[in-house]
């Protein structure tokens, strides 16, 4: 029997590497910035095409390589950084295992120009699928230039799973707000398809998120600043009006490095019970200063999940000192004891007090007739029974209200056509009235959505959308990930009734909405919009006008809990009834079961 077991090439093996270390277009701009970043350089310059599918460039100005660092830092495992096994246990740089340009390399058409400070010449080197095309002497500037075109091109079958540019884009956007949140005194400027996208100057902390986030985000950064023997935490929370949908707005740093802790984000959010709305999400910007001894962070390829060893004692260092700063800033609520009731008198020692007086009657006898005239009331005329007489004629159909002769319509009604359904709402989640088959349950807010969604959809096809003017237009400054999407999305938005102008670069005026969602706050329903979008894209093949049709829908719905009136919850059904699918959401979840006649008798019985 021949031997079975071999060696893989280095090709092979360089491939299966980058399957753990290079997963998108995003994985390859962290691992080159991290370098750059390493090399000293206080500047950094990122430019993409087609959401890096086509190319990328890393432009640095660190201490570049000589020739033979050129060429050895291809090679798997070559790393400066690290020497022994002890030293993965005192890391302080971003990037240790040598395996990145490697990774790129053999998935990817690379070229490197870089040149050490004080040398005439640079090397230029171009590698592709791990092998080395061409290294020659080249005339460059001072650091690094790396280049990298055609990614996967070798791997179809990782390439054919990227998502839409739209979604990798975002991707590279929140790899990069890691990276520059935590090196604020590095310069940063980031391009994507010849349009700038950012150019960050050296700042402070609080300016590099006021950079990032807009400047909106300034008056709700609210100070965190601890000290203990186990760690040292700071960096800013906000206050509890400026919530999330999602958790774009909420990073962790351990000494400089991005990292991914649910468990210390669930200290942040009981530190905000009760503060916030169920279902949104506190921004957060917190930076560990921790011994690095003291963390694994060699658990994961991608660095970003980190073990601590006191991991128990720094969650409750970390939700004590998020109380505290809610505490200080008094945005924790306290007891209103209606202070304001004697704000305005003056007490004394000498002050009196007198017992209101009530006018009454003592002698009134209610059953006494000649007490009458003294309190008369209005009397009811003697021909009261002939203002009746005008509807003798009359039969039940002259009265039936328009939805009601839609109800007629429906196989859940009963044939009595006299018979009126009463509604009943149930948890302020659910509608419940009688049908011909039995009792119907109704999700309200799936309902709602479902019937929001058709309405919708149908003023993206004809653009008819009306728009009620806001009384104070609304000035709405995104986050780069949020303007992105909005720049897409802003003509669909306007044929449905908003109306939304961009100003300047980076501002968008909000100065309308649709006609029936006036009741609404603008910005808020854009920013959900933006993140329902964002949610249903990889979930929901569906077509971009379903898909902002969808998104709105679900912005302005009925929220879960909303109290309904009688007349509400009738209207909801006969409109539900109206929709082209009144069974499922777009979703496919179930709208609304008929328990019948049958199966309640077989429960009672």
């Amino acid at each position: 029997m021949s031997d079975l077991i071999k060696l893989l090439s280095d090709a092979v093996a360089n491939q299966i590497a980058a399957g753990e270390v290079i997963q998108r277009p995003a994985s390859v701009i962290k691992e080159l910035v991290e370098n750059a970043i390493d090399s000293g350089a206080t500047e950094v310059q990122i430019s993409i095409k087609d959401a890096g599918k086509t190319s990328i460039q890393i432009i640095d100005n660190g201490c570049g390589m000589s020739p033979t660092d050129a060429r050895m830092s291809f090679e798997r495992h070559a790393t400066s950084k690290i020497s022994k096994a002890e030293d993965l246990f005192a890391i302080k740089t971003m990037g240790f295992r040598g395996e990145a340009l490697a990774s790129v390399a053999a998935i990817a058409a690379v070229e490197l120009k870089t040149k050490v400070n004080g040398e005439d010449l640079g090397t230029h080197i171009c590698i592709s699928g791990s092998e080395v095309i061409s290294q020659e002497p080249v005339a460059c500037q001072k650091g690094s230039n790396f280049i990298i075109k055609n990614l996967f091109y070798n791997v179809p079958a990782r390439r054919k799973f990227l998502k839409s540019d739209r979604a990798e884009y975002r991707h590279i956007l929140t790899e990069l707000h890691r990276i520059v949140l935590t090196n604020s005194e590095i310069a940063f400027t980031f391009v994507a398809n010849d349009n700038p996208v950012f150019q960050l100057k050296p700042e402070n902390l609080r300016q590099r998120i006021i950079s990032i986030f807009g400047k909106s985000i300034n008056r709700n950064l609210i100070n965190v600043n601890t000290q203990t023997s186990i760690a040292e935490i700071t960096g800013f929370i906000a206050k509890p009006e400026r919530t999330k949908k999602s958790t774009g707005e909420q990073f962790f740093f351990v000494n400089n490095r991005y990292m991914y802790h649910p468990y210390f984000r669930k200290a942040i959010s009981m530190a905000y019970d009760k503060l916030i709305p169920e279902g949104e999400h506190p921004s957060f910007f917190i930076y560990f200063t921790v011994d690095p001894a003291n963390i694994d962070i060699n658990i994961h390829p991608t660095k970003t999940e980190i073990k601590f060893e006191d991991e128990q004692a720094i969650f409750q260092i970390l939700n004590a000192a998020v109380k505290e700063s809610l505490g200080k800033f008094n945005i924790v609520p306290g007891l209103d004891f209606e202070e304001n009731i004697t704000r305005d008198a003056h007490l004394t020692s000498k002050t009196s007090f007198k017992a209101p007086n009530i006018p009454i009657n003592p002698d009134y006898n209610p059953f006494d007739n000649s007490m009458e005239h003294k309190y008369q009331h209005d009397k009811v005329p003697d021909n009261w029974e002939s203002l009746y007489d005008a509807g003798k004629e009359k039969t039940a159909d002259d009265f039936f209200l328009p939805q009601e002769n839609m109800a007629k319509q429906t196989s859940f009604f009963t044939n009595d056509n006299t018979e009126k359904n009463i509604f009943f709402q149930l948890k302020n989640k659910y509608i419940l009235t009688s049908g011909k088959s039995g009792l119907i349950l109704i999700n309200q807010k799936r309902a709602h959505e479902r019937i929001l969604f058709e309405k919708f959809l149908k003023l993206l096809e004809t653009r008819k959308g009306v728009v009620q003017k806001t009384l104070f237009p609304v000035i709405y400054q995104p986050s780069p990930n949020e303007r992105a999407v909005l720049y897409e999305l802003m003509g669909e938005l306007n044929n449905i009734g908003f109306e939304i102008v961009l100003l300047g670069s980076d501002k968008f005026e909000i100065r309308g909405v649709p006609a029936d969602l006036t009741d609404i706050d603008p910005q808020k329903t854009v920013e959900q919009m933006i993140y329902v979008l964002g949610e249903i894209s990889g979930s929901v093949e569906l077509v971009l006008h379903q898909k902002i049709a969808l998104s709105l829908a679900k912005t302005a719905a009925f929220k879960i809990g909303k109290q309904l009136q009688e007349q509400e919850m009738q209207d909801l059904f006969y409109r539900l009834m109206s929709c082209a699918n009144h069974n499922h959401t777009v979703e496919g979840k179930k709208i609304l079961e008929i328990i019948s006649i049958d199966e309640i008798e077989r429960k009672l019985n």
